[in-house]
């Protein structure tokens, strides 16, 4: 007689691996990017401390007039892997990116991007223009 084991059932976004009758769950991938919050962005310009900072808003959305000091501007949909290799060529040098703030979704999308090409201290400074400039920091014209 032999005895088998339920699967249990995965939804399909869940990485599974087949091994002989019983299915098991791949564990959990890590989230390859971290978040930064301003008092921690402003902490790195203030020490002068080596990254990149880079706004990330679309040519809809992006303003001249408006981007935190140090940064350069790099369009999410720009962002490739021969563009992020010329403009950083070190994948463990410190990347910061942002946009206009919570409700933007292009510094998590460059972040996941840069994330994917292998760079590995990449940040997301989700709170964006919006938080910068609403706690009375300034920001600067490129």
């Amino acid at each position: 007689m032999t005895t088998t084991t339920p699967i249990t059932p995965v939804t399909p976004a869940t990485p599974v691996t087949q091994v002989g009758p019983v299915a098991q769950v791949a564990p959990a991938a890590k989230m390859k990017f971290q978040t930064i919050d301003r008092a921690a962005l402003k902490a790195k310009i203030d020490k002068k401390e080596t990254f990149h900072l880079w706004n990330t808003l679309d040519k809809e959305h992006y303003k001249a007039e408006s981007n935190i000091p140090g940064s350069k501007w790099i369009p999410v949909d720009a962002i490739n892997e021969k563009l992020a290799a010329e403009k950083v060529p070190a994948k463990d040098a410190t990347v910061v990116v942002y946009c206009g703030g919570g409700e933007c979704p292009s510094s998590k999308q460059a972040a996941e991007k840069l994330a994917s090409f292998g760079y590995s201290a990449v940040f997301a400074y989700e709170g964006g223009l919006k938080d910068w400039t609403g706690a009375g920091l300034g920001v600067v014209k490129l």
